[in-house]
This record gives C-alpha cells, sequence and structure tokens, in this order.
C-alpha cells in the first residue's frame, strides 16, 4: 500500500495498550520526508477531526505528556511530530541541510498534513505550537491556510516581534552578513558547550527558566529534555538552527506572516496563549498583536511561566477547549 511506504512504524499497537499519558503517550512512528527520519505520534479514533501539537525549542512531542489525553477525550484526533533537528528525528548539520529555520519547519509540517494526517480543506487540522512550534504553526498556516482549521500559539516567539526589521540591506551586506555568519556559528564549540549543558544540573537550571513553579521533583521532564540533547548529532543540529534562524527570509517572520495572513480572507482564527509570568517573551508582545490584529483572540494563565501546556495543563486545556467550541463549533 502507498500510505505503509510512507511510514514505518516502531511498534505494532496490537503488541501493547497504547499510553495515553506520559512522555510515551501515543502510537510512535516514523516517517521519512525529503530523506529525513521524521518521528511522530498519533492517540485517537481514526475518523476524528485532526489536531496536531507542535513542540518547542529543545523538546519534542514528549512534551505534550499531559494534554494528549484530554484533547483525545474531546474528540479529537492527536497527532504530535517531532520537527527535524529536535527528539527523535534526524538531526542534520550544515553540510547535509543547508539551514534548519521555521520556513524548513513549515514545509515539513505542511507535508505531514498531507501525507500522514492527509488533512484537506474540507478536513483541516488544528495546529496547537508551543514556542518554537508556535512559529512554525504559523508558517504553515500563513503558507498553506487550506490546510488548517485553527491556530493556538502558546506563545509566539519571534526576535522581530521585540525588534522590528528598520532598514532594507543592500546585497553586498546580505553577502558579508551570511559569511560572518557561518564562521562565527562553524567557530563555536558546541560540540563541548551541548554536551556540558545536557550532562551537568546547568539544563534544569535552564529549563526552570521555562516555568514559574518548581521543577525539581519532576524527573520525567528533565529526561525528556536531556535525551535528544545527549545524541552525538544534537550539536551540529543546533548550529545549523542558530545559522538557520539568524539567516532566514524576512518574509518567515512572524511580523510578515501575521500581515501576510491578515490579508487572506481564508485565513484560520488564531489563539495567543500566554503564561503571566513567562521570562522569555514578554506578554506585552501577546497585548501588542492583539491590539494590531483585533481578529486574534488572546488568552493569559496566571502563575504561568513559557510552558503553559504542561505547567498549567487544566488551565490550558480548558482555554482551548473554550476557544474551539466558539470558533470551531459543530465543525468537530
Amino acid at each position: 500500500m502507498v500510505q505503509a511506504a510512507l511510514f514505518a512504524t516502531d511498534f505494532q499497537t496490537a503488541e501493547r495498550a497504547i499510553q495515553e499519558t506520559g512522555a510515551d503517550w501515543g502510537e510512535s512512528h516514523d516517517w521519512y520526508w525529503q530523506g529525513l527520519r521524521c518521528h511522530w505520534r498519533v492517540l485517537g479514533a481514526e475518523d476524528a477531526r485532526p489536531l496536531v501539537l507542535i513542540h518547542g525549542f529543545g523538546a519534542s512531542s514528549a512534551h505534550w505528556r499531559h494534554n494528549a489525553a484530554p484533547l483525545k477525550a474531546a474528540g479529537f484526533r492527536v497527532y504530535s511530530i517531532d520537527l527535524i533537528g529536535f527528539g527523535a528525528s534526524a538531526q542534520p548539520g550544515l553540510k547535509q541541510f543547508r539551514r534548519l529555520d521555521n520556513r524548513l519547519w513549515g514545509k515539513q509540517l505542511a507535508a505531514f498534513l498531507e501525507q500522514i494526517v492527509q488533512a484537506s480543506p474540507s478536513q483541516q487540522a488544528v495546529l496547537i505550537g508551543n514556542s518554537l512550534g508556535a512559529l512554525t504553526a504559523l508558517t504553515t498556516a500563513a503558507f498553506r491556510p487550506d490546510l488548517v482549521g485553527a491556530v493556538v500559539a502558546a506563545p509566539l516567539p519571534d526576535p522581530a516581534l521585540v525588534e522590528p526589521l528598520s532598514f532594507h540591506p543592500t546585497r553586498w551586506w546580505r553577502r558579508l552578513k551570511h559569511k560572518l555568519i557561518a564562521i562565527i556559528f562553524r567557530l563555536l564549540p558546541l560540540e563541548l558547550i551541548v554536551p556540558l549543558i545536557a550532562r551537568t544540573p546547568l539544563l534544569k537550571a535552564a529549563l526552570q527558566m521555562g516555568y514559574h513553579h518548581s521543577i525539581h521533583l519532576d524527573h520525567e521532564l528533565l529526561h525528556l529534555i536531556a535525551q535528544p540533547a545527549r545524541r552525538p548529532s544534537a550539536a551540529r543540529a543546533l548550529r545549523a538552527m542558530c545559522v538557520g534562524m539568524t539567516l532566514r527570509p524576512v518574509g518567515c517572520t512572524a511580523p510578515r506572516l501575521l500581515k501576510r495572513l491578515a490579508s487572506r480572507p481564508d485565513r484560520p482564527p488564531i489563539l495567543l496563549l500566554w503564561g503571566r509570568e513567562d521570562r522569555f517573551v514578554p506578554l506585552k508582545i501577546g497585548h501588542r498583536l492583539q491590539h494590531q490584529y483585533p481578529w486574534i483572540t488572546l488568552s493569559v494563565l496566571n502563575e504561568t511561566g513559557h510552558c503553559p501546556h504542561d505547567e498549567s495543563t487544566q488551565a490550558f486545556d480548558q482555554a482551548v477547549f473554550s476557544w474551539l467550541n466558539l470558533n470551531l463549533g459543530n465543525e468537530q
């Protein structure tokens, strides 16, 4: 069968019960896109409306450990994908894949929607992304709105939202910048830095910055973040991401993506879901975007940091369910 050729199953569901909570939730599969291995999970009835969860920087599909089961219970078929460079997916370097940026991840997600989720204009998918995953979801919605029924961005990060571009660089300046950035990140000793962070208390300290409450006793969380970072290919993938995100086209920055969506009559509804205590992406950005684009909804969760889906799961799920009921209604 054609579909069977698209992905390889890691294990057969008949051999064990499908886990619905915890880092190993769902039925796990591999799918190959542009020659690269992509890991993904699924949970829920085949005839239910598709919903795709997209993780943030340094995380993976395992980070949705608390959300998959409630979303399934709400009537969705829940998918989650490990973006290229993260989780159990391929971690290519600069020589293998020139750059890793939200443009590439957006294309990966769009292909996933078409080939695996089988989304279409008549059966659009709901996208829920955390941080980098939210930017990826926005990118996909901007270029393939025919596949996307709604987007939840929790929250939406992009340096361009903090410091908008104020000038148009000349061609020689762009070339010089590209060469300088490539040299800087090639010389940066990430092969020493990444293992140091991944195998020492530095990882827990960095991860704590994304949470308002203490994660001291959450050993599962630390493991699911540390495991991909300890792979031998993690440093080279990080280098490819640093170069890619620094040199990505202006048209793939969040301000341009939102502007592109604003001009389309078929744009999907967007919910911005922010933790009030987010240390990485200030809440004022969410307020500014809601003011600039009145068709965007902003919901704020108190005593919550940069990972609202994991830190305040019940409040997060309730906000998502309420908003989806209003915006999708009887389409579910």
